[in-house]
């Protein structure tokens, strides 16, 4: 569906290069690639189904969860259908509609991912240091609408971006030397001038970065003076050991997204195939991970998709 295509005539495609420099390796690295993309599918859709299907798992951590694995699985089919095209095909063409489309769907699901982990500090938060009023604090009901509102903020931040683009005229040259259209990689490709839209982008950047990142670490600030509080060493780790599989979710998907956008704006000297890389990674590696972090650290859902995968 070419959404953003306002054209009256059909534009030259975008080609979408790949990893720059390592064309000729395409088909060995679509093997890890193909492989992460499918873990990361079964893995985030198994815990969609034991939630759905267990009555006992319908609380408010695991609907977060729930969340979490639903932009995990956008995040990453919005990027490897047409990556893997890249890999075995060579199909590097895109339309400008397809990819500002594409673009619009990769950083509003991004921007979303961050509200939803904003919201688990949060959940986190009341349940160490409010736990007798936490079921009232966080009903179902509330965490459903704190997730409606991340969408809503998503869409409202993230539409303009391919907009201000769909507006500009684009230069001959068309090629992206990217797995999928990213806003500067695309901004870069018009022959207008950018300041608009590349103003914009860094300015959603960091009201959304900044912003969520400084409601995640007051959240387990709070946590920590709270758990420091406590005088027993074994209260503390079950405590902190709560927190453990949240922080390293947080870690994976901020690390690589921070890394990713600055090299992109300002790390000219850094080669194209390391930039592109890690841009991979922050797509792929993270929704393969994250139903295995929670899989592992949460007892109760360990058991229940226990329940259904060691079935005879």
């Amino acid at each position: 569906m070419e959404a953003f295509n306002f054209t009256p005539s059909e534009p030259s495609p975008f080609i979408l290069m790949g990893i720059p420099g390592l064309d000729a390796a395409h088909i060995w690295i679509s093997i890890p690639f193909s492989t992460f993309y499918i873990i990361g599918l079964l893995g985030n859709f198994m815990l969609l189904f034991v939630i759905g299907k267990e009555q006992t798992l319908h609380k408010q951590m695991h609907l977060l969860l729930c969340m979490l694995a639903l932009t995990d699985i956008g995040m990453s089919t919005s990027v490897v259908p047409k990556a893997l095209c890249i890999f075995w095909f060579n199909l590097k063409g895109i339309t400008v509609g397809g990819c500002l489309t594409q673009m619009f769907f990769i950083h509003t699901v991004s921007t979303m991912q961050s509200a939803v982990l904003v919201t688990m500090a949060f959940d986190r938060y009341v349940a160490i240091c409010n736990p007798l009023r936490y079921g009232a604090i966080l009903t179902n009901a509330r965490i459903a609408k704190l997730g409606l509102l991340g969408l809503t903020r998503a869409v409202l931040f993230i539409l303009p971006m391919p907009l201000l683009l769909s507006r500009l005229p684009f230069c001959a040259n068309r090629i992206i030397p990217h797995t999928y259209c990213e806003h500067m990689a695309v901004a870069k490709m018009s022959c207008g001038d950018i300041t608009v839209s590349r103003t914009y982008g860094l300015v959603i950047a960091i009201v959304v970065n900044g912003s969520d990142l400084t409601l995640i670490a007051l959240s387990y600030g709070l946590i920590i003076r709270a758990v420091l509080r406590i005088s027993s060493k074994k209260a503390h780790l079950k405590t902190l050991n709560t927190c453990t599989a949240h922080i390293c979710v947080m870690l994976m998907s901020y690390t690589p997204s921070l890394f990713s956008y600055l090299t992109h704006r300002f790390g000219q000297g850094i080669a194209s195939h390391v930039h592109v890389t890690f841009a991979i990674f922050y797509l792929l590696v993270p929704p393969m991970l994250n139903p295995i972090i929670y899989g592992a650290k949460t007892k109760e859902l360990r058991d229940k998709v226990g329940k259904y995968t060691c079935r005879r």
